[in-house]
């Protein structure tokens, strides 16, 4: 029969497990570790210390996806993977950001001098989710990156890598850049016309 400890470590696994080994003191808390007892396995070992209220199993497997669920979690999971970084994840063009893109809800107080943030209001149809963290679906990606400071040369790519790839449509583009903003619309324009042009 197990123990309570036995249980406590069971019930934080399960949280850990949908989070890449990740957990937060709050989700901690919530499972029954008190503050006391999260020092204790932290400074044990048994616990490895991320960041300030973050922590991770130590036996955990490294991803490269790793990076997003951690900055989920510093987000309270309000964040989600975008622009530069989706692009990457996407596999679109061949941009290597130094810092995690997010986009975030107004309101969102917290910085990081790893991640770049980005204000919006994202619908449910403009994300896809992944185990423990969320990004931009590639055609939101497209519109950020073309919205955003990425030279042409990188949106170009982008849009000719996903149209290759059959992750969205000239059309389904098309329609975006309708509804984006000018900057956005005039870019992915001329995206659609290199590639065009290309074939």
């Amino acid at each position: 029969m197990p123990t309570p400890r036995q249980d406590l470590r069971r019930a934080l696994h399960a949280v850990a497990f949908q989070q890449a080994g990740y957990f937060t003191a709050a989700q901690a808390l919530e499972v029954g570790y008190s503050y006391q007892a999260q020092k204790y396995h932290a400074d044990a070992g048994n616990w490895l210390r991320v960041d300030r209220a973050l922590f991770r199993l130590p036996e955990w497997p490294a991803d490269a996806d790793d990076v997003y669920v951690r900055w989920t979690l510093w987000s309270e999971g309000r964040g989600v993977v975008s622009h530069e970084s989706a692009l990457s994840v996407h596999g679109l063009s061949d941009v290597d950001p130094v810092k995690v893109h997010l986009t975030v809800p107004p309101g969102f107080g917290a910085v990081d001098d790893l991640v770049a943030l980005h204000v919006d209001v994202l619908t449910t149809d403009e994300r896809e989710g992944r185990r423990g963290w969320a990004l931009t679906t590639p055609l939101r990606t497209l519109v950020d990156a073309a919205a955003s400071e990425l030279s042409q040369e990188h949106v170009d790519r982008a849009v000719a890598d996903a149209l290759r790839l059959g992750l969205t449509t000239r059309r389904r583009l098309l329609r975006a850049s309708a509804d984006a903003p000018d900057r956005a619309a005039l870019r992915l324009e001329r995206a659609l016309a290199r590639v065009a042009a290309d074939e």
